[in-house]
């Protein structure tokens, strides 16, 4: 038989083959609905069976991409309203190596940031490699130069074996790759990550402006990507420092309004210090709760072990070996008083959980509501490495299978706690909420969540990247969440949640990975969920376009979508920056 047709019948059998699979996997789906034991008699799989994928290859979404710097138009499906007139900006890693040297973790990628201008009806897109310190080193020397979260930047190779071994003892360079959100202090917007600096950008044309270390202005190493934002302005984040009386989490404060047109964070201030519980070992954290007038603080079991990575360039590994889940140690809630500055006496724990992002919190009835994002494994970390999330078939399925999820849950923290208060007594007066506070004999107070969510949510991969109508309802009572889906490494879903009757409204597209929520009010608006969801959808299939999506916030339907053809990485954080 001539090679071309061998070609074409194993075609035609690998087909049939596959076929026959999948009609037999749906007819014994079928038949164990109504054979009593059949489900039962089957035999297990073995490890060594086949076992058909079920999660798409994502590598595509992890590569390279060239960036567009010039704006380009958009084509528009459906229709895009024509009262939003802003800029939809997105930040996230979009370059993966530098020569033959290549990134290890998701996180270490240089930063990407990406605008989706909208004007009456019409969208176009652009997107800029930040220009940073750490991308023009790496880039000049076209390798990577600049160690990173989950990467070690190697000696140069240059050198002699002397010179290379004694370059261990050298101070590592700090990396500026802002790659993780957008964020606004005094009016300004600034691209962040979770280092001393960040860099002020134009929302109209993504070019850089300016590097402003937080080092300049106040006492802490940093800052996360997440700040909090007053009715007036101010803004509040928290950062660590770490100095000869040791470690500790500040709460940060920074005013609403410049002085002068020059002006960055002059005028910002620690506004209260906390001690972690290990000095040698305080926790991470990526973001902070804020009610009005309480910041909420939860010290979890993820650890920074100091030593591990001040020594982590002499040992040879990178800054991510020096993080480690502990459950051992409980979560602990730590509320200040904004007014004062004052560390509440309390002492609210609960069990050993990780928390990425919050969703909100308000006070009703001398108590705190505080709603997060929550998953009971801190290993996230170390299973987002490149390595894992670019697999495919059984291997993706299995190293995904290792990921804890996250979900929506509610905790109530009771501020007026004293020793008169009495022990065993569920302390939680809120009729709406089935989450306990319960003082024990040591004054300690035990709470214990409400999930946020109805049964059978587990099927949806859980809930991550959760927003809110913040401009209204930051810090208030209220009723809708929105964030993406999880049943992958990267969102695959959209979800709108009522956390009065737990109910959830979804949109998916085969294929599709949707970015992180972003509400868009409309303006004048009454109603909670009167308003817009903008999204960027991206697939690993080349032949499809990448596109924002505008879904009707109240009916969770779609309104429109503007497709670009350029390939995008999956990314980070964003914000709506309106005209």
């Amino acid at each position: 038989m001539p090679s071309s047709e061998q070609s074409m019948f194993s075609k035609i059998a690998l087909s049939a083959v596959s076929i026959l699979s999948s009609n037999l996997r749906h007819l014994l789906s079928f038949l164990m609905q109504f054979v009593p034991g059949l489900k039962n008699s089957l035999p297990s799989p073995s490890k060594e069976q086949f076992t058909l994928p079920t999660l798409q290859c994502i590598s595509p979404l992890l590569q390279t991409v060239e960036e567009t710097p010039e704006p380009i138009p958009a084509k528009i499906k459906g229709h895009i309203p024509k009262w939003i007139n802003g800029n939809l900006l997105r930040n996230g890693p979009g370059k993966f190596e530098f020569g033959e040297e290549k990134y290890n973790h998701w996180f270490d990628g240089m930063a990407l940031l990406h605008q989706f201008q909208l004007r009456n009806g019409t969208v176009t897109y652009q997107s800029k490699f930040l220009q940073s310190n750490s991308y023009l080193m790496n880039n000049q020397h076209n390798r990577i130069v600049v160690s990173e979260f989950g990467t070690l930047a190697m000696p140069d190779p240059c050198k002699s074996v002397f010179a290379r071994f004694m370059s261990r003892f050298d101070p590592p360079k700090p990396s500026d790759n802002a790659n993780v959100s957008c964020v606004v202090y005094k009016g300004d917007y600034y691209v962040t990550g979770e280092n001393n600096c960040m860099y002020k950008v134009d929302p109209e044309t993504l070019e850089m402006k300016e590097k402003v270390d937080w080092t300049k202005f106040v006492a802490v190493n940093g800052a996360t990507a997440h700040p909090h934002y007053a009715p007036d302005g101010t803004a509040y984040n928290m950062g660590n420092s770490y100095g000869k009386f040791g470690t500790t989490y500040n709460i940060i404060e920074v005013p609403p309004q410049k002085s002068n047109c020059n002006e960055t964070l002059e005028g910002a201030k620690v506004l209260c210090s906390i001690a972690p519980m290990d000095s040698m070992k305080p926790s991470y954290y990526h973001s902070f709760g804020m009610s009005e007038n309480y910041i909420i603080f939860i010290e979890q079991p993820i650890k920074l072990n100091l030593l591990r990575i001040i020594t982590s360039k002499f040992r040879g590994k990178p800054i991510s070996e020096g993080i480690n889940w502990e459950p051992q140690y409980n979560t602990r809630f730590h509320v200040v008083d904004k007014r004062t500055g004052k560390v509440l006496p309390g002492q609210w724990y609960t069990k050993p959980f990780v928390t990425f992002h919050q969703i909100n919190a308000f006070e009703d009835h001398g108590c705190v509501v505080l709603d997060l994002c929550c998953q009971d494994d801190g290993k996230t970390l170390a299973v987002y490495k490149l390595q894992n999330m670019r697999k495919s078939g059984a291997d993706l399925d299995q190293i995904f299978g290792s990921v804890a999820r996250a979900f929506p849950r509610r905790f109530v923290l009771p501020l007026n706690v004293n020793s008169d208060t009495p022990v065993g007594k569920d302390l939680n007066p809120l009729s709406y909420t089935m989450a306990r506070a319960v003082k024990d004999s040591d004054d300690k107070v035990w709470c214990t969540h409400e999930n946020l969510h109805p049964d059978g949510f587990e099927d949806f991969g859980g809930l991550e990247f959760p927003q809110i109508n913040y401009s209204q309802y930051s810090g208030r009572r209220y009723r809708y969440f929105y964030g993406c889906g999880f049943r992958h490494f990267i969102g695959d879903s959209l979800m709108k949640v009522d956390v009065e009757t737990k109910n959830f409204k979804i949109w998916q597209e085969d294929g599709s990975y949707p970015s992180e929520p972003v509400f868009v009010p409309v303006p004048n608006a009454t109603a909670e969920d009167s308003g817009v969801i903008l999204s960027v959808v991206i697939s690993p299939d080349e032949n499809r376009s990448a596109f924002l999506l505008v879904l009707d916030a109240e009916t969770f339907r779609e309104l429109g979508r503007a497709e670009v053809p350029v390939q995008m990485p999956y990314g980070f954080h964003g914000i709506f920056s309106s005209r």
